[in-house]
């Protein structure tokens, strides 16, 4: 899962994508409502973690051009603002989720990934597809509850394809959801790592579709 921070403080920032990362999200991280604009505007992202004071261009008005945009992207936002009244605006926007400053970062966790659950339109944590059943909390992947043995980015792009189910994915925007700003991309990564999700899953739940991309059904 691709992740975009929009986060001023320095210290905050840092510390949040570091913990993002360990726990095997993808995270790039902005500091000024500007810069979160033009990236949601010419990149894909998963989810969007949004402070609300912001610099020059506050955190509602990056959530409210993001909604006349109709970019509905999950957006959970972040505040020190306690009063009813920010939260309630924050919500009435278009905010998917609201975080109180300071926070557990186990229970950010917890809330991407409720909010992610939300996209697939289920309350249920893990995914099943046919026998192949996929954990978003511990990141694990069984087959007929016998353990797959993933790398990070293979379990990452199970995940984007089951999350995105039925849809097809090319190899860019799958690269772009698995990749961030600072990570160094090979060309054929994706297709390396498709093979090898064959190879372990030994199931045929990941399908090309020539010419565009892969999809699971």
């Amino acid at each position: 899962m691709r992740i975009l921070l929009i986060e001023d403080d320095k210290l905050l920032g840092d510390g949040i994508a570091t913990s993002l990362k360990l726990g095997g999200f993808t995270v790039d991280w902005v500091e000024t409502g500007e810069h979160a604009l033009h990236a949601l505007a010419s990149e894909q992202f998963d989810l969007c973690i949004l402070d609300i004071g912001l610099p020059k261009i506050s955190g509602f008005d990056v959530l409210k051009t993001l909604r006349a945009r109709k970019n509905m992207i999950p957006v959970l936002v972040l505040t020190a603002r306690d009063q009813i009244a920010d939260r309630v605006k924050g919500l009435d926007i278009g905010a998917d989720d609201y975080l109180l400053k300071p926070f557990d970062v186990d229970e950010l966790k917890a809330r991407i990934r409720a909010l992610a659950r939300r996209t697939q339109g289920t309350a249920l944590p893990e995914i099943h597809i046919q026998d192949v059943s996929i954990d978003p909390v511990s990141k694990t992947v069984t087959r007929s509850n016998q353990a797959i043995n993933l790398t990070p980015k293979e379990y990452a792009l199970l995940h984007e394809l089951a999350m995105h189910r039925g849809r097809v994915m090319s190899k860019e925007q799958l690269s772009d959801l698995l990749y961030g700003w600072s990570d160094d991309v090979d060309s054929n990564a994706i297709e390396v790592h498709i093979h090898n999700l064959r190879k372990k899953l030994q199931c045929d739940i990941v399908e090309t579709v020539r010419g565009f991309g892969y999809k699971i059904v």
